[in-house]
Order: structure tokens, then sequence, then C-alpha cells
């Protein structure tokens, strides 16, 4: 409801932009412009073609394009970061969070990058620098070094008073780190929990110690998994010596969250996850001729299957008509397996331990609505053609094809993953290339050892 609801304010708020724009810029225009939330601008700025995005971003105040900039997708933000120099580009950085300023840069050629980082103090430089330092999809990637931290041996007052002596705490900020005198993370103190203990308490006495840091190297799609299952909002993040290196913040996972969602569906249909909507037609149809070309060598391939077969073909014209129904079904069964079996992987759900009963399972389901369905489009055959012959070879045919289909949609994406391929990427392709084979195989092969 939340999600519509921004939408549908982005849209309202573009169509009062397209309307002023019709009428030329005017100060009214840029007021409004400037008056949205930075996550509805960029909205506006992706939902606009190129050349009203580059004349709505001029538009955009300077120390506001650094929070439009980070709400932007990866493709529309190189846009804007292509057309900057060093000044504008460090101008942009200032008031950002270390970890906003470390996604900006990791977009920027390593020259560009290093300019950038020598126009910064020392102090923002070796916390941007400790950030970079780590893979993007790492937990040292993810994090932010912004945190307040205090040792177990102050009391609650000392606390207190030391939290007041800022004019400001980190945003998302939900708890106090609680670090030894090496800087090694032991436990954490709730801001709940600080306010409602007795001002002589020891941090010793009341902080908890029920959550684990996270390593550095986690990916980040495991830092996801372990937010949603203990409802975390912040989390430290420590080194191999369990030294305090920052912390990861719930917007930055939900971030995690939305990326490979969109990652998992753009991928299955071949297309990058940051694909701008709005791109050049020559970009466009650059990036989409890769996998329509793959498509293309996987369908003369099943084609070469059904020439194999062109002389029953010839003899039973019905064959031509249901070769469809039977290749059709195994696509649609293993691709349900397939999805089903990604969206576990990607949830932490499979492993060797459980791997060879899921794969039974989706064996005996498979068998299962191959019988169901074999006994259904046999008997429209046999009533349709009026043939007994064909309405046993489309049943077999259909046991085979969605017994398969479905074993393969459930082994590819792990196999995948085993040789680092993305199974998003590459698992629906070749799974169509599969069933399409064994569907036709099965189907015609049947039929000529039936017909002769």
């Amino acid at each position: 409801m939340a999600q519509q609801l921004q939408l549908s304010i982005g849209e309202k708020a573009l169509q009062r932009l397209n309307d002023a724009l019709e009428h030329g810029v005017s100060l009214e225009l840029r007021v409004m412009l400037n008056s949205l939330p930075p996550a509805d601008t960029a909205h506006l700025l992706e939902s606009s073609p190129p050349k009203l995005r580059s004349l709505l971003w001029r538009l955009i105040d300077r120390e506001l394009e650094g929070d439009v900039l980070q709400e932007l997708g990866d493709e529309v933000r190189q846009f804007f970061l292509d057309q900057m120099n060093i000044a504008e580009l460090r101008a942009i950085t200032e008031g950002l969070d270390v970890d906003d300023i470390a996604d900006l840069l990791q977009q920027l050629p390593d020259a560009i990058t290093r300019k950038v980082l020598e126009s910064m103090n020392s102090q923002d430089r070796q916390r941007v620098e400790a950030v970079l330092s780590y893979p993007e999809d790492s937990a040292g990637g993810l994090m932010n070094t912004d945190t307040i931290t205090i040792r177990p041996s102050n009391t609650v007052d000392v606390v207190l008073r030391y939290l007041r002596r800022h004019e400001a705490i980190p945003e998302m900020t939900d708890s106090l780190l609680v670090v030894n005198r090496q800087d090694r993370y032991i436990g954490r103190l709730p801001l709940t929990l600080l306010l409602t203990t007795e001002p002589s308490a020891t941090i010793k006495e009341v902080m908890l110690t029920d959550l684990e840091a996270i390593e550095a190297d986690t990916p980040t799609r495991q830092v996801a998994q372990l937010f949603e299952r203990q409802d975390l909002v912040s989390a430290p993040v420590v080194g191999p010596d369990r030294q305090l290196l920052g912390r990861i913040t719930i917007d930055d996972v939900v971030d995690v969250i939305r990326e490979e969602a969109e990652h998992s569906m753009m991928s299955m249909a071949g297309l990058d996850d940051d694909e701008d909507t709005f791109a050049a037609p020559f970009k466009t149809a650059r990036r989409r001729a890769v996998w329509l070309g793959i498509n293309l060598v996987t369908a003369f391939i099943a084609a070469s299957v059904i020439g194999l077969f062109q002389q029953t073909i010839d003899k039973v014209v019905a064959l031509a008509v249901l070769m469809p129904i039977v290749a059709g079904m195994g696509g649609n069964a293993g691709g349900q397996a397939l999805t089903l079996v990604i969206r576990g992987m990607a949830l932490g759900q499979i492993s060797t331990t459980n791997l060879r009963w899921l794969l039974s399972r989706e064996l005996a389901a498979g068998f299962m609505n191959g019988i169901v369905w074999a006994a259904l489009v046999s008997a429209i055959a046999w009533f349709w053609f009026h043939d007994p012959v064909i309405s046993l070879v489309i049943g077999c045919a259909m046991v085979i094809n969605l017994t398969v289909a479905v074993l393969t949609g459930a082994a590819l994406p792990v196999f995948l993953k085993s040789i680092n391929i993305d199974p998003a990427l590459a698992g629906t392709i070749i799974l169509t290339t599969i069933s399409d084979v064994v569907g036709f195989f099965s189907f015609l092969g049947l039929a000529t050892l039936f017909y002769g």
C-alpha cells in the first residue's frame, strides 16, 4: 500500500512538472522539484526520458544532489556521475554517510576515485578507504563507520552525559556498541535500556551480549537473512580479530533485498538488474541482442531434434499439432521447480543435507503431475484425432517430459551455482532447451517407434 501511494505521488508530481515544462522553465518549477523528498525526486528522474532527465537534474539544488544520487539506480546514477568534475564530485559527497560515499565512488574510474579521495581531509579519507577496501557485496562494503562506542567500565550516568555533548547521533542508532580497550566488540546497550536503567549502574552490568557481530567478509545476502531472522535495526561489523569496524543499518539491508529481487526478476529475462527503463534505443538493443542470440542457438538445437523425425511427421500430421503441448507443459512444470529452488537458495534454505530429499520430492511431484495431465491430454487427443496410438504416444511423452523437466528445474540452480554461474541468469534458457529437446525427442521418438 505504501509503495502504491509513493508511486501515485510520483506520477502526480511528474505530471505537474511536465505541465510546468510545457510553459518553460521557471522559478516555480525549480521550487516544486526541490520541495520533493530525495526518493521522490529520484523516482521522477528515473521516470523521465534522457532529455527531460538532464533538464530536471540542472534544476536540483547542489546541496540536494548527493541525497538524490544515492536513491537512483546504478545506470541512471552513472549517467550523471560521468558528467561531473572532481570539484562537483567532492561537493556532492559532503554530508553523506561513509557507506553512501563509497557506493558513489565505486562507480567511478580508479583515477577519478583517487583524486576525490585526495581532496578529502585525512579522517574522512581513512573512513571511506576502510569501506572501499572490502568487496561491494560484503558486510564490509555495506557498513557505515559512523558509530558510537562505550566502555564496559563506564556508568549509565557517564554515558548519558557523554551523549548530551553530541549535537546529534548517527541515524538509525538503536544501540550503543560496547568495546574493550583494544576496540574489540563485546556487547551492545540498547537506547531503551540506557534510558530505563539506574544512573549508577555500570555498562558491564546491563549490556547485552546476545547479538553476534557480523564478519566483514560476510556476503550481503547472508547479512539480509540475518536481519530478517532476528528483526534487527542495526548490527556491528568486525574484522578477523573482532575489532569493531562499523555497523550495518536496516535501511542499507532493505536496499540489498530490493536489489536481490530486481536481480532475480531481470536476470530471468536476460537483462541487467540496473537496466534503465528509458535508455537509448541502441544501448537497449545491444544488451538484449546477446541473449536473443543465445535463445536463437537453443531454438535451433530444439529444431534439429524435430528435423531428425521429419519423415514421421510427414506420415502423421497430427504430431505437428500436438508437439507444442508436450514441450510447453514440460517448460512450465520445470519453471515452477526452478523458481522454487532459486528462491530457497536465496533464503539460505537449501544445503547438501536436504538437497537429496528436495530432488526426490520434485521427482515424485513431476511424475504424479505427469500421470494426471497425461491422462487428460491422451483423452483429448483420442477424441480429437480418433487414433489410440497417438493418444498413447502423447501420454507417455507427457509423463517423461514433466518428470525430467521438474527434476532438471530443481537440480539446475544447484549445479549452476556450484560452477559460479548465476542460476537466475542462465537457468531459464537452459531449462527451456532441455524441456524442448526431451519433449520433442520423447514424443517423436515414441511416434517413430509405434508408427514405424
